[in-house]
């Protein structure tokens, strides 16, 4: 674990940088992703400053991956997605040392090959937004 000063994903759960929040649980947090592969990407992280998954202690795997499922569920269920793309990277192309799952929409033959990855930004702040405020809704609803 190393120290959470100057972590732009701690920021965001201090409510101290703006983010489209997606999910805001006691234990983790979910927000789209500012450079997004596709619109609805979330990156969901720990509220605990943990740098890799490792890091992430064995009572917390459950509950951390189980908001995981539920969000590549709701890009399916409220964005139409076909499935969903669940990754994370170790240190080694971890653009923020803490721990964080990104979560993308996919469709078939939606451009994303390999590891050469189209982003694909939003038009606006309200569009952004509104991507959040659906998957949102989606994770607080019973049932999911």
């Amino acid at each position: 674990m190393s120290d959470s000063k100057g972590c732009v994903f701690c920021e965001i759960i201090k409510g101290e940088r703006p983010a489209h929040l997606v999910l805001d649980a006691p234990d983790a947090m979910a927000f789209l992703d500012t450079r997004p592969l596709f619109k609805g990407h979330a990156l969901l992280v720990p509220r605990a400053h943990l740098e890799t998954l490792n890091d992430l202690p064995e009572e917390m795997l459950g509950p951390f991956f189980a908001h995981a499922r539920r969000l590549a569920g709701a890009m399916e269920t409220v964005l139409g997605a076909a499935g969903s793309f669940v990754a994370m990277n170790n240190r080694i192309s971890q653009s923020v040392p803490h721990l964080h799952v990104h979560v993308v929409p996919r469709n078939r033959k939606d451009g994303l090959r390999g590891f050469f990855w189209p982003r694909h930004k939003y038009a606006s702040e309200e569009e952004a937004a509104e991507y959040a405020e659906r998957l949102g809704r989606a994770l607080v609803s019973p049932g999911r």
